[in-house]
């Protein structure tokens, strides 16, 4: 899988979870077998989506330092700590909604860029987000367990794998380029 949807299988199979023709499926009361009643499954909605917008653009100033860092600082030569911290500042007096006191140093365990192969990728998980919302969007409009479009997810997504850029196999899947609008109405936001 290409880079830019790495996430995007996980991110997409998740969905099923917050639907009532799903849940039935998958969950039960553990003594008396009955569904998960309409009301708990609100909650747990409410909860998933609790301070979705503020979840996400904390994960849009993660992107905006990864990239920056990436692009601005020098990678061969010794950076100093000082330089990293002026490139997140800088991101945070531009994109943070709540304010991070002096002493925070977040970059240092920000371990996805150091450490864990996404160094001038973190974005992709937003942007997976973006094209699993988008992808089930289409499930939600045909029925979730529609098998037409499941067996065109599986063959324009999971079965090309990296075999093609991950941009053309979803417009492939989708029949249009991919848009916002279906992340924004999964997390609440509209």
């Amino acid at each position: 899988m290409k880079w830019d949807a790495v996430e995007l299988p996980s991110q997409f199979f998740e969905n099923w979870c917050y639907h009532p023709e799903a849940l039935v499926h998958i969950s039960a009361h553990y003594e008396s077998g009955e569904p998960l009643p309409d009301e708990l499954l609100a909650s747990l909605i409410a909860a998933k989506n609790f301070q979705s917008a503020m979840q996400m653009v904390r994960q849009l100033e993660f992107s905006l330092f990864d990239f920056r860092l990436h692009a601005e600082l020098d990678g061969d030569a010794q950076v100093s700590s000082e330089a990293i911290q002026g490139v997140l500042d800088d991101v945070r007096d531009k994109v943070a909604v709540t304010p991070r006191a002096d002493f925070n140093r977040f970059q240092h365990s920000f371990t996805h860029i150091f450490g864990g192969g996404y160094a001038a990728g973190y974005y992709s998980y937003k942007w997976a987000e973006v094209l699993a919302a988008d992808a089930f969007s289409l499930f939600s409009e045909k029925g979730i367990f529609d098998k037409v479009t499941g067996e065109r997810f599986c063959q324009h997504i999971l079965e090309q794998g990296g075999s093609a850029p991950a941009h053309d196999l979803f417009v492939a899947f989708r029949g249009r380029e991919p848009k916002v609008d279906a992340l924004l109405v999964q997390e609440g936001i509209c």
